[in-house]
């Protein structure tokens, strides 16, 4: 059997919020999580898609994004994103 290979293998103590809201088409529900890695951004997790991301407000601000990583429409998007804003920024 051969030996596995780490690039890294840390365990660290995280911060996790759970909230669930709804948009004007659809619920979400998520998991946001704080951590020291990824340069103060959050991972956003959307447990109803099961897709994720690391968000900053940097790529809130990014066209295409959030639409990108959750497959949302861009309303729907505007929603996550107006959240978002209020708990990431």
């Amino acid at each position: 059997m051969t030996e596995r290979f780490y690039l890294y293998d840390d365990i660290e103590q995280t911060k996790t919020r759970f909230v669930s809201f709804m948009g004007e088409n659809q619920r979400f529900d998520l998991a946001i999580m704080s951590t020291s890695r990824y340069y103060g951004k959050q991972i956003v997790l959307d447990m109803q898609s099961n897709r994720l991301g690391i968000i900053g407000t940097d790529d809130l601000e990014e066209p295409g994004y959030l639409e990108f990583a959750f497959n949302l429409s861009e309303e729907d998007a505007e929603d996550l994103r107006s959240f978002l804003y209020e708990v990431i920024a």
